[in-house]
């Protein structure tokens, strides 16, 4: 995070000025947890929308898909679901959906036709849209500007945590501020991941610059995490801004690239709470890519590791077993020379870079560097690992990050509708 930025304590989408939000049990949680969430802006928000890239999209992704592509700059509401996926429900799913939104709507107080709806949980099951309006009545009586941590906490399903953050920089004529929530543990693969994030800001922005702004930043944060390989039906990634601060930062070059790494940090931040709480997950990988042709191989080479069930089972039993790593690389579909490869590996903290002398070589002209073992299963057994690895074909880079695979991401997946 550059100096400029400044952390937001207990910071969420209502830490931006105009937000406000609350979170019901609507009775789809068996054990009594917040299980519906209601973000709502005083004025109507310029609004840009990431969504999954599977062809079997919930219903809740088309109706959000189809109202931004109406209507970008009028949003002012987002509800949100947890334990109902509302996919592969026909169009009945898309008549619950729509009814969702109009109860969110009238809940909150906000014109028809201005409310996205979030939805998560199991495949196939209808919504039960009386349910779930009631919810939303609730919640819409407790909104609050406090009420961002709630909304987190409602949306998690398998999450083992609220997933929340926001920073804050100062511009010559005030305060801007970028808040987020997110949830997502499995099914996480990038475009995009079972994920739901809503980002929003009091930044004065206009649809047609902030979308492709968004699309930036999801690329480089929530399409570069992969947990299990799976992408899902209802992956939806939200920027809200409604101009409270009254400060455009496009209006300057500086302030807008300050802006770029706000929305980037707060991002980042949900999209590596996502990946370390992975299903069962007791590590943390980075995997940075450098020596690409381009930013776009870079990329694929570090999904194709990120997603290796023999990497990430190696990783999790503290093997540098560093052969699986260079396969996994060599299965991406980008052109290689092998002769030309390097991989390393590092452990690191929460924000420390390993030195030079802190990366172990494990692989260098695409064979074996003979490293020494006890260290490399050392670094292999830590929380956080790092591992490069070098192409040798150009100067483009770029960072995946994952997590290991455990015995508990099977129980888990082994019963999940049960």
């Amino acid at each position: 995070m550059t100096s400029d930025l400044v952390p937001v304590s207990d910071g969420s989408v209502t830490s931006p000025h105009g937000f406000t939000a609350a979170a019901a049990h609507a009775g789809l949680k068996a054990d009594g947890a917040l299980d519906v969430a209601l973000l709502v802006s005083t004025t109507s928000c310029a609004t840009a929308g990431v969504f999954t890239k599977n062809a079997v999209r919930a219903a809740p992704v088309v109706y959000d898909a189809d109202l931004l592509s109406e209507r970008p700059g009028r949003i002012r509401a987002v509800a949100m679901n947890a334990r109902v996926a509302n996919a592969c429900t026909g169009a009945e799913g898309l008549a619950a959906t729509q009814a969702m939104a109009q109860a969110a709507e009238q809940a909150a107080g906000v014109p028809p036709r201005t409310a996205l709806v979030l939805s998560t949980g199991v495949i196939g099951m209808p919504l039960p849209v009386a349910q779930i309006a009631e919810g939303l009545r609730v919640a819409a009586a407790r909104l609050a500007p406090q009420g961002g941590v709630d909304a987190a906490r409602a949306i998690m399903t398998t999450d083992t945590h609220p997933k929340h953050c926001a920073v804050q920089f100062e511009t010559p004529a005030g305060m801007v501020t970028v808040g987020g929530i997110a949830k997502g543990a499995g099914m996480i693969h990038p475009e995009m991941a079972t994920l739901l994030a809503v980002l929003t800001t009091d930044a004065v922005a206009e649809p047609a610059a902030l979308q492709p702004l968004f699309r930036r930043v999801v690329d480089r944060t929530f399409n570069a995490i992969s947990v299990d390989g799976d992408t899902s039906t209802n992956d939806t990634a939200l920027l809200l801004a409604n101009g409270a601060s009254g400060v455009d930062p496009a209006r300057d070059g500086t302030l807008a690239r300050l802006f770029e790494d706000a929305l980037q940090h707060v991002a980042r931040t949900l999209a590596l709470a996502i990946v370390a709480d992975g299903e069962g997950a007791s590590k943390l990988v980075e995997i940075r890519v450098v020596g690409a042709v381009n930013e776009a191989a870079a990329r694929d080479v570090g999904r194709a590791i990120a997603r290796s069930v023999l990497v990430k089972t190696a990783i999790y039993g503290a093997d540098p077993n560093w052969g699986r790593i260079l396969a996994a690389a060599g299965a991406a579909g980008v052109p290689l020379s092998l002769e030309r490869l390097t991989l390393e590996a590092g452990a690191f903290g929460d924000s420390s870079v390993p030195a030079d002398a802190d990366w172990l070589m494990l692989a260098a002209g695409g064979a074996t560097a003979h490293p020494d073992l006890a260290r490399a299963r050392a670094i292999f057994q830590q929380k956080q690992i790092r591992l490069r690895i070098d192409l040798g074909m150009g100067r483009a880079e770029a960072v995946v990050w994952t997590c290991d695979l455990t015995p508990d991401y099977v129980r888990i997946n082994a019963d999940y509708t049960s």
